[in-house]
């Protein structure tokens, strides 16, 4: 068998003079490091902890029932009347201090898998039936609209137990009062991770959700929310709760709280139609390729 990174030296040794040449480096350059994303979890161990976090504080309109720790920071406002299943209160702690510092790396780490496919409209319910049902594991982002979900959204693994979304929202993300989120057909689902990435506020007006909302702004939802699997994680406002029920605990069989490698080793991110997502690094190598043929072309 052929050494890979041997395979790798030789080609970078090619005349660069020679467009095409170029063009082949870039493409040996995405395949020599190009490998399965994300062997861990994106959360870290401890942002990973909390079901709930706030920056600007948490409030409460009781009763909520949280399975893993709630808290804020800077602000040490994390509001009353919870009922912990497990977990605790972090108002302004050290643990709360450096979950927030976590939530910003997270943050910068969903962005760099870039936009992935474009769901036009920025309607899950229109794309879903459109596109047989459900929604695959892979990177979407979501354009600003009114509302992004008003049915059911299906997250179908096609029975990988290494599935992964990703979804991107340039602005807000907002669902209607009769929205569900619906994670399904993920084997063992132990290496199973949701990721709602949302530049602004997200608002979760309808009875479930699923998944992992790291938000820049506030995070509220119009009561009775449950998240059984999932975290809601604002970086620079507030997050309120009326009555909701938020835990990374429920998750039987699953990964905590829907967090890639959380209790668990390697897995993969896998783009629709089963096509490996490389790794940022990957995508750069090949962007800088892509961008010396251009270079060569205008100096021929």
């Amino acid at each position: 068998m052929q050494n890979p990174s041997r395979n790798c030296r030789n080609a970078t040794r090619a005349n660069p003079s020679q467009a095409a040449l170029i063009l082949a480096f870039a493409a040996i350059a995405a395949m020599c490091v190009a490998v399965p994303a994300s062997a861990g979890p994106i959360l870290g161990s401890d942002l990973a902890s909390f079901a709930v976090l706030g920056a600007s504080g948490v409030t409460n309109v009781p009763t909520s029932t949280i399975g893993g720790n709630l808290g804020s920071a800077p602000n040490a406002s994390a509001g009353g009347g919870y009922v912990f299943t497990s977990g605790s209160l972090q108002p302004n702690t050290a643990l709360a201090q450096q979950a927030q510092l976590g939530l910003d790396a997270s943050i910068v780490t969903l962005s760099s898998y870039g936009p992935g496919i474009t769901i036009t409209g920025g309607d899950f319910d229109a794309w879903q039936g459109s596109h047989g049902g459900s929604l695959l594991p892979g990177v979407y982002t979501l354009p600003a609209a009114s509302i992004n979900l008003m049915g059911t959204l299906i997250l179908d693994g096609g029975g990988d137990s290494t599935a992964v979304w990703i979804f991107q929202f340039p602005s807000t993300l907002v669902t209607s009062s009769t929205s569900n989120v619906l994670v399904q057909n993920v084997g063992s689902g132990a290496n199973v991770g949701v990721y709602w990435n949302v530049h602004s506020a997200a608002t979760l007006n309808g009875p479930t959700f699923a998944g992992n909302v790291l938000a820049q702004d506030l995070i509220s939802s119009d009561g009775d929310l449950t998240i059984t699997c999932g975290r809601l994680l604002s970086a620079t406002k507030q997050v309120t709760l009326i009555q909701d029920k938020v835990s990374i605990t429920g998750c039987t069989g699953l990964s905590g709280g829907y967090d890639q490698g959380v209790n668990i080793g390697s897995g993969g991110i896998e783009a629709p139609a089963g096509r490996d997502l490389p790794e940022p690094a990957s995508l750069a190598l090949l962007g800088l390729g892509l961008a010396a043929l251009g270079y060569a072309r205008r100096r021929a």
